[in-house]
């Protein structure tokens, strides 16, 4: 059963295993849950290794109360903080999946001491701006200023609606316009069929971030899930690597 804690008039809902630290954070992407194959499958690797996890739904998201298309980057990243200040103790190696790499650079720059090393996968830093701003026409932007809200196709089911106040809350969050300090070990990994995140966005933030230890892998064929077996056993493999160099 999840736990939760109430942010902002809402229930955030999460699922903590408790282990020895430094802990592990999942943090998830736009309009997906906790209960994800890849949370899940990091959660039974934490277990086994009496590892700390933590695994959460942002407002709007999943069992945590509040409604999708209120929601805003920023209201997501304070969510994420608030739960892992609630349910964990010092720094944590954040586990970002699409745009919860965004939500885990957020915390990183704003909140450094908390983090002890980051792992992305798919990282979609300032996506509302550089995919659907930039993407959008002529029409669904005069849309989006007119109605507030436009619908866009997914591949993952039903048209994700995208607000205006998403997109303007957004610009208050962009991380790769200025500078970006990742002082901790850092591993991304990415897709190179990857069809909503393209390879250049990996690349421009291997290039933008400023870290001692930082390393991108491509990986032929692989697309925005990152949940075939192979995959889950290099994130894996990425969170021991981050997890052993942080300790030294």
């Amino acid at each position: 059963m999840s736990q939760s804690i109430n942010r902002a008039g809402h229930r955030l809902a999460y699922h903590v295993t408790e282990g020895r630290g430094p802990g592990v954070v999942f943090l998830g992407g736009f309009n997906s849950d906790m209960n994800g194959t890849k949370a899940l499958a990091l959660e039974a690797w934490a277990q086994g290794e009496g590892r700390a996890f933590l695994r959460l739904d942002y407002s709007g998201h999943g069992e945590s109360g509040g409604t999708f298309e209120a929601g805003s980057i920023g209201d997501w990243y304070e969510d994420a903080l608030a739960m892992i200040a609630h349910a964990t103790e010092g720094p944590q190696v954040l586990v970002g999946s699409s745009m919860g790499g965004w939500i885990a650079l957020l915390i990183a720059r704003h909140h450094p001491a908390r983090v002890a090393g980051l792992v992305t996968i798919a990282a979609a830093p300032d996506f509302t701006e550089d995919g659907y701003w930039a993407g959008f026409t002529d029409a669904q932007r005069v849309t989006l200023f007119e109605k507030g809200r436009v619908a866009v196709p997914s591949d993952y089911g039903e048209p994700y609606v995208v607000t205006r106040h998403l997109i303007e809350e957004g610009r208050t969050r962009l991380v790769l316009r200025d500078p970006l300090s990742l002082p901790f070990p850092v591993r991304m990994l990415q897709g190179t069929e990857d069809a909503a995140v393209p390879t250049a966005t990996a690349l421009r933030l291997l290039e933008h971030a400023d870290g001692p230890d930082m390393r991108l892998t491509l990986v032929k064929g692989a697309d925005h899930r990152f949940s075939e077996d192979e995959n889950l056993a290099m994130i894996r493999h990425s969170v021991t690597e981050v997890l052993d160099r942080a300790r030294g």
